[in-house]
């Protein structure tokens, strides 16, 4: 079946309704990802270490998918593939997530929320208008350079805090943006169902608890509490884990690629808003104007010309 004119980006008129939704849907995305941002600040600084979080991320989501992959197939993993599945894993699962963690050891939280979402809307638009030839309006491509303009000012107060290590750490978010923007285009290209896509990678993810359980790790977030534990599981394991996963690949299916990725760019801005609601940190003066201007651009980002 031939796409409708426009490309697959352009939605019909009868299909309003679900771009709304998709809309939607990829801003609840983004507030997962910011509220995780926020609780691995909270994590690290209360002892937990990037696999400690990483084992909240996809063990519980994990346990609890398994009955749903097996119902539907683990032969061929949900329909999705063996391939397909670990490709995906990668991408958008645990090692993507490790080394976003491992960041936040070398940079403060304002970089890691700044450059992974900033890296992943650029490269997704990108990848959208070169790889899957969706049609880029001229608007979408003026917000994604105000949202970056607005990125700019929100890390400039970081920016002569930076040093050898600094810019490893900035490299590592880097890195973990640009993969995301694959894993993104890569559920486009290969029209894989957002729940599968959740499910599968929460399991396959369940494959590297044997080498944390390994490392004593069990033994290490016990001694910190329940109720932290309690918390990182909520944030990590339920919201910024399979819940934004699959609002986000939902929005991808709904809305297209080059729309989508406009999501990431606002996580800063959430961040900021989040950390200042939740850790009682206001933001400020210059944190307050990048924030005004993420959310212009993201406004010039979701018009359809």
């Amino acid at each position: 079946m031939s796409e409708p004119a426009g490309g697959p980006d352009t939605p019909r008129k009868s299909d309003a309704t679900p771009a709304w939704l998709g809309v939607a849907c990829g801003a609840g995305a983004a507030l997962f990802w910011a509220l995780g941002f926020v609780a691995t600040r909270h994590g690290l600084k209360a002892g937990f270490t990037p696999p400690d979080l990483l084992m909240h991320r996809f063990l519980w989501s994990g346990l609890v998918f398994i009955p749903i992959v097996l119902r539907a197939g683990i032969g061929n993993l949900c329909g999705i593939g063996w391939g397909r599945g670990l490709v995906l894993m990668v991408l958008g699962g645990p090692v993507m997530s490790l080394i976003s963690y491992t960041g936040f050891l070398f940079v403060p939280l304002g970089h890691g929320s700044v450059i992974q979402p900033s890296s992943a809307t650029l490269g997704g638009l990108l990848l959208a208008a070169v790889f899957l030839r969706e049609r880029v309006p001229a608007s979408r491509v003026a917000g994604a350079v105000v949202i970056v303009g607005g990125l700019a000012v929100i890390g400039a107060e970081s920016i002569g805090h930076i040093g050898a290590d600094g810019v490893f750490g900035d490299l590592l978010f880097v890195m973990t943006g640009l993969m995301f923007a694959v894993f993104g285009t890569l559920l486009r290209h290969w029209r894989v169902n957002a729940f599968s896509a959740a499910t599968v990678i929460s399991v396959l993810s369940l494959a590297l608890l044997p080498l944390y359980a390994a490392s004593g790790g069990f033994a290490r977030v016990a001694a910190l509490g329940f109720g932290e534990n309690v918390l990182q599981a909520l944030a990590q394991g339920i919201l910024a884990g399979p819940a934004a996963l699959y609002l986000f690949a939902f929005s991808i299916q709904t809305i297209g690629v080059a729309r989508a990725a406009v999501f990431p760019a606002t996580v800063p801005a959430l961040t900021i808003l989040s950390g200042w609601l939740l850790l009682g940190e206001p933001p400020t003066a210059l944190q307050a104007v990048g924030l005004v201007t993420v959310l212009f651009g993201f406004y010039l980002a979701q018009r359809q010309r």
